[in-house]
């Protein structure tokens, strides 16, 4: 059995349907009871958990063998890097006495050790407390979502916009979640033994620049770059919803990536959805 956290994200579920078509048994577990008709239609066994919950998860992890393991984003109204701290070792505790015998862990191109810098101070804690505990873990560290341009999909609708704290011809590696969510899949149904450390993005690096092009090309209409500078990125984003504490996290995160201060060691496995296929799709599943 494989159970599955997160599988009600862009990522996470893509790992639930890819192992549901191979048919793989697979738990899905949900703190959100009105979710789970959608997966029990595909054939999933589904559990309700809270990952805060140390008990109520460890007896859902002791009905599977092999475990994706996905931490949970906070609301960025809340003070994110506390919050996704304590979820990754609420779900880490409830590890002991599982009884799982291999886990494949989402992290994030970037990782490194080091306070207010978003997911990749939490993520990279999350894989140094996994190297802890005796089961067999592959790391999976991924570009940046393409899934982040969703949010723009209105703005490039309506007003012809899309917005960047990155410049506007700076290319980084992206990637696609359902490719995400494949390779993990993958990885799950390999040898217990084998494990390893693996980053994944896309057939290229792409700009913001290159996204606007592909709102445009698929919208028929010009879509432009709006470039926030980099000392109003905490301002805009406290703008946008975030707290103050998130917001200087994200502006942190996003200085490590546009300063290049990271490496990519491990085996490099490339996706084949483009930024164009994305963003077609996601203008003809928007409707």
């Amino acid at each position: 059995m494989h159970i599955v956290l997160g599988a009600t994200g862009h990522v996470g579920s893509a790992v639930a349907e890819t192992l549901l078509g191979d048919g793989e048994n697979v738990t899905v577990v949900t703190r959100d009871e009105g979710k789970s008709k959608h997966w029990k239609d595909k054939g999933a066994q589904i559990a309700i958990a809270d990952v805060h919950d140390v008990e109520t998860l460890r007896t859902v992890l002791q009905g599977g063998k092999r475990l994706f393991l996905l931490n949970p984003p906070a609301l960025p109204d809340t003070d994110t890097v506390a919050e996704e701290r304590k979820s990754m070792l609420s779900i880490v505790s409830a590890l002991a006495g599982s009884g799982i015998e291999k886990i494949v862990a989402l992290s994030t191109y970037g990782a490194q050790a080091g306070d207010g810098i978003g997911d990749l101070g939490v993520l990279f804690e999350m894989e140094q407390e996994l190297a802890k505990i005796n089961i067999p873990t592959t790391v999976v560290r991924a570009a940046y979502y393409m899934s982040n341009w969703d949010g723009f999909l209105e703005s490039a609708q309506k007003d012809g916009q899309i917005f960047t704290l990155y410049p506007a011809d700076f290319k980084l590696p992206m990637v696609s979640p359902e490719n995400i969510g494949q390779f993990a899949a993958q990885l799950l149904k390999e040898p217990i033994e084998k494990t390893g450390l693996y980053h994944i993005e896309g057939p290229a690096q792409y700009s913001p620049g290159e996204v606007a092009e592909a709102f445009s090309k698929v919208l028929g209409k010009e879509v432009e770059t709006i470039v926030i500078p980099r000392e109003e990125w905490v301002s805009a984003l406290t703008n946008m919803g975030f707290s103050q504490k998130a917001g200087e996290s994200m502006a942190a995160m996003t200085a490590v990536t546009l300063d290049e201060k990271y490496e990519t060691t491990g085996e490099r496995v490339k996706g084949e959805t483009t930024i164009n296929d994305y963003i077609t799709q996601l203008v003809r599943t928007s409707g």
